[in-house]
């Protein structure tokens, strides 16, 4: 994840001096990086000590290496657009053997899992498991690549006699959402947590009564003020990319991670009701 990126994520969680700092560095990172830990104290009216603590918070060993790695950033940032031509999606490059695409994949991939676990409120993730097993229905929605995702977790839901409503059509996820009840939940799946689309449905659920979990990458998003719950989703997902790899790698990380609970939760029953399925399905080859 870029260092410009993790520090807007964090900040939130910070103390108020920190959250200061963060502000500073992100409305003004290709000055943060000409000064000095002092200079820039100075500047924000705090102790050098204050810098460097808020270096380590971000996961550096001082502020030398934050400034670093926010050169890095803005070097990436500011890369000649020309080159962007290039560029298949976001660090790999075209001129990239099939070898080093497949471990800049599989790096950008295992960060998505990594950041997207880390940052998780587990006492609030199973309130959230918890209200999705005593749901009667639950609404899924997701578009493009999140709408994979949407659609992967309906059928896992399923298999564990979960009844869940899953539609890619705008129009009649509105008119789905209409039917819902407060004894019904809604699941929406969007990176952005910005497409007008999802909000109308969503803001529809809400008038229902039924409970709104966002799977989102933008916490702060309209999508996520409309929500009564938010499961966050971390990704790297750059200016340029061909597909939404990184951001469906975590959103899958939250919905298998949803599953998992599930199947554990619901023990015996589920467990039972996956072999069921796996025997009638075995028995077509038959």
């Amino acid at each position: 994840m870029p260092t410009l990126t993790k520090i807007a994520w964090i900040k939130p969680g910070m103390a108020t001096n920190q959250r200061k700092i963060a502000d500073y560095i992100l409305d003004n990172p290709e000055k943060t990086v000409t000064l000095s830990s002092q200079q820039l104290a100075q500047i924000m009216g705090v102790s050098q000590s204050a810098i460097v603590k808020f270096s380590q918070k971000i996961g550096f060993k001082g502020f030398p290496s934050l400034k670093l790695a926010i050169s890095e950033d803005l070097g990436r940032k500011n890369a000649n657009p020309g080159t962007n031509s290039n560029i298949l999606h976001n660090q790999i490059d075209a001129d990239d053997s099939l070898v080093v695409i497949a471990q800049k994949l599989a790096q950008e991939k295992s960060n998505s899992i990594c950041d997207t676990t880390r940052q998780i409120n587990y006492l609030h993730f199973e309130k959230v498991v918890q209200l999705i097993d005593e749901a009667q229905r639950v609404q899924i929605i997701g578009i493009g690549g999140s709408g994979l995702v949407a659609r992967d977790l309906s059928y896992k839901l399923q298999k564990i006699g979960i009844t869940t409503l899953i539609e890619t059509d705008h129009h009649v996820q509105i008119s789905v959402a209409q039917m819902l009840s407060p004894k019904d939940l809604q699941i929406v799946i969007s990176y952005s947590g910005k497409r007008k689309d999802m909000l109308v449905a969503a803001s529809v659920a809400k008038k229902q009564g039924a409970k709104i979990i966002a799977i989102t990458g933008e916490k702060h998003s309209p999508l996520g003020q409309i929500s009564d719950y938010i499961l966050e989703t971390i990704a790297d997902e750059g200016e340029w990319r061909s597909a939404s790899i990184s951001s469906r790698t975590a959103q899958n990380t939250i919905t298998d991670l949803i599953f998992m609970a599930l199947l554990k939760k619901r023990d015996e029953c589920a467990k039972t009701l996956v072999l069921s399925s796996q025997a009638l399905i075995n028995s077509l080859d038959n």
